[in-house]
């Protein structure tokens, strides 16, 4: 067997392999529906987590008003109080504070997506992202950021409210 043929056998076993690798991969791809079915378990284990701990946070902060959000924002909790004080010189001082914890809607990304952003007397202290995609989803690591998140605001909102 000379060169060329040779050469050409190896070609053909390359282009066999890589057949043979898109096949196994386009089977163990998910289907759209198998996704999006997926995300919505997904996104209902994740906002019940939410809602928990909200709850908790805002029955040690009386005052909090409790949001459920849904649709086109995502699924998730906000929680928001008012306040006002008057400051030395007699002057009525407003402030806002507000949390905002939700899992963003089904994407073309095939990504589960934690949204959250804090805001403490009217400042923002954090505005975050944590996703992976939906069939690596590891709901342990979520539920453990979104422990992270509600516990770093409580932290916050303790060290500024007066």
């Amino acid at each position: 067997m000379n060169f060329d043929e040779r050469l050409q056998k190896a070609i053909d076993r390359g282009t066999d392999r890589r057949d043979e690798q898109t096949d196994q991969a386009k089977s163990a791809a998910l289907s759209e529906d198998e996704l999006k079915r997926l995300h919505s378990k997904h996104r209902l284990e994740l906002s019940e987590h939410i809602e928990q701990c909200t709850t908790k946070l805002v029955n040690h902060f009386p005052g909090f008003q409790s949001e459920t959000i849904y649709g086109d924002r995502g699924w998730g909790v906000a929680i928001s109080r008012d306040d006002f004080n008057l400051n030395k010189s007699g002057q009525r001082d407003n402030s806002y504070s507000r949390l905002e914890v939700t899992i963003r809607p089904f994407a073309s990304y095939h990504v589960v997506d934690l949204a959250a952003k804090g805001t403490i007397r009217n400042k923002e202290v954090f505005n975050r992202n944590h996703f992976e995609k939906i069939q690596d989803v590891e709901l342990t690591a979520f539920r453990e950021t979104i422990d992270a998140w509600v516990l770093e605001f409580a932290e916050l909102y303790a060290a500024n409210s007066t």
